[in-house]
């Protein structure tokens, strides 16, 4: 029986460099490939070793036999793929893991940032150069977007986490957290003691919707709700109310379906992952009961994914509904099988009156064509305005993408939102050229798009820019020594954390964690987590 890739694919390929067959598609190098939605298996072509399956970091890979319920849908998905994108399997020009020659000493390089772009860079620094690493990161505690931006309900996810327990066991790393680049240090002083510097900063603000009454109370960005339920320090317990009947979510990406998601589950679901305890509780006391992702377009330009979508129609004791409209009606009857407004076939369509308290029970409303113009309310939001009515809603969460922010000292695109670059470069904006020893990956480098998978192939253009500069002698030679770096942040930082602390934390928080049948009790203060890091 041939295997099938589920919801939690990651898009990192690590399955695809394992296949005996070449059957795992759209792999690196493949035009569409970090444009789908997921990777998929040709049944036709499957020999069901299941190698795949034991490469899989985020354990999407099962027999196509063994797939129930939301899964079940997943084996027909990768089928429908080779249907409409027939492949003959044929392998393409091998490619041979890169190294750095000898004779060139042991470069040492920063990397601002210890999410997945990080982590995936310092992985192949370490596999493939003796370079020495420093991981840099402005919270007291490692992890980034897998600790802080994945949903508490997707655990499957986060075990990608595990493939880089190497990397922070590694002889050769050294690790400061609780340290901030233009705070604590600046850039030149990174450059001052390391070859090369690579920033793996992600994107940390919102996009604003740049309409009147976005700053009320009852409106906040889906970075801090997102941050809220997963124990982000920089993110105040008390910083959602929960009070509300009616919740409107302005977008209709993955980050607005995890919020209506996390806004409507049973809290005895949420007990048994690592949610944050303050979000935990306020939950389990909330009075929201509907959830309306507001979209401008219609649902064929839906910007979530079809894996994370079908998990919404299997939401228990939530009903999925559409807000009745005749173009949406028209966009799904004339809708092509695999299209975005497909998905919505078989769902009911309802006129909801969102100017009266929703009804009993929990739901989600997708509303489509429908063009926010001013949030309501004088002291705190009341609703949405939108085409001449007002969606009455307590909460407003507005997610309509992530934006980069500035790094100080280094160059910074606004259009983009994402420092200039070139193949991982960070280029001077007057002249064009590489900024001598800079270099950047992840969001930071593309913008906010694609998932976690996609910072692995990300990373490696990074780092084969860094091996050729390497080899080309174009790097700087930095002014001080790695000592000297590791009495700087001292100086500059007291508080900071190594490897010790941070094995500290994990193990405390596992072993807290242990105690109450979940993966971990996250701590979600700075001071708990320096006092963690010191038992």
């Amino acid at each position: 029986m041939a295997y099938a890739i589920t919801q939690t694919c990651c898009n990192d390929a690590s399955c695809v460099s394992v296949c005996p067959v070449n059957c795992i598609h759209p792999t690196p190098g493949e035009p569409d490939f970090g444009s789908t939605d997921m990777l998929y298996i040709d049944p036709a072509a499957c020999i069901d070793c299941g190698a795949c399956a034991d490469a899989c970091p985020v354990d999407a890979v099962h027999p196509v036999d063994r797939l129930a319920g939301p899964d079940a849908v997943f084996g027909d998905l990768n089928r429908d793929y080779y249907r409409d994108h027939p492949s003959d399997h044929a392998w393409g020009a091998p490619t041979f893991p890169r190294s750095l020659p000898g004779g060139l000493g042991t470069p040492r390089i920063a990397i601002v940032g210890t999410g997945p772009s990080a982590g995936y860079t310092a992985q192949s620094l370490l596999r493939t150069t003796g370079a020495e690493i420093t991981m840099i990161d402005r919270l007291p505690v490692a992890g980034g977007l897998l600790r802080h931006g994945v949903a508490p309900d997707h655990q499957a996810t986060k075990r990608i986490a595990e493939s880089f327990a190497s990397v922070f066991h590694h002889p050769r790393l050294t690790v400061h957290l609780n340290v901030e680049i233009g705070r604590d240090l600046t850039h030149a002083e990174l450059a001052a003691h390391h070859h090369a510097v690579v920033y793996a900063v992600g994107a940390a603000a919102d996009r604003r919707l740049g309409l009147p009454g976005e700053d009320l109370p009852g409106s906040l960005p889906a970075t801090t709700l997102v941050g809220w339920y997963n124990a982000d320090p920089t993110v105040p317990a008390d910083a959602v109310d929960l009070t509300a009947e009616r919740v409107v979510v302005i977008g209709n990406g993955n980050v607005a379906v995890d919020v209506a998601r996390i806004l409507l589950l049973d809290p005895g679901q949420l007990a048994a992952t690592d949610i944050a305890d303050h979000a935990l509780a306020a939950l389990r006391g909330s009075r929201v009961r509907e959830v309306v992702l507001l979209a401008r377009r219609g649902p064929e330009d839906a910007a979530w994914t079809r894996p994370e979508f079908l998990a919404l129609r299997h939401l228990p004791g939530v009903d999925l509904v559409v807000e009745d409209h005749p173009d949406v009606r028209a966009a799904v009857d004339a809708a092509a099988p695999g299209s975005k407004a497909a998905l919505l076939a078989g769902l009911p369509m309802e006129t909801v009156d969102t100017a009266r308290p929703p009804r009993p029970g929990r739901r989600i409303v997708l509303r489509f064509l429908t063009t926010p113009t001013a949030l309501a309310g004088d002291d705190r939001v009341t609703g949405v305005e939108a085409g001449g009515t007002v969606i009455e809603a307590g909460l407003v969460v507005r997610s309509i993408g992530y934006r980069g922010v500035p790094v100080p000292g280094l160059p910074f695109d606004r259009d983009a939102a994402a420092l200039p670059s070139r193949d991982g470069r960070v280029l001077d904006p007057a002249t064009g050229r590489p900024l001598p020893g800079t270099y950047v990956v992840g969001w930071a480098k593309r913008g906010p798009s694609g998932g976690i998978g996609a910072n692995r192939a990300c990373a490696q253009q990074t780092v084969d820019a860094f091996l050729d500069d390497a080899v080309a002698g174009a790097l700087p030679e930095p002014t001080g020594t790695a000592r000297d770096f590791a009495r700087l942040v001292r100086t500059r930082r007291p508080d900071s954390l190594g490897l010790k602390q941070l094995r500290a934390i994990d193990r405390t928080e596992r072993t807290l964690g242990e105690a109450a049948g979940r993966p971990r009790v996250k701590f979600a203060t700075v001071p708990e987590l320096l006092a963690a890091a010191r038992r």
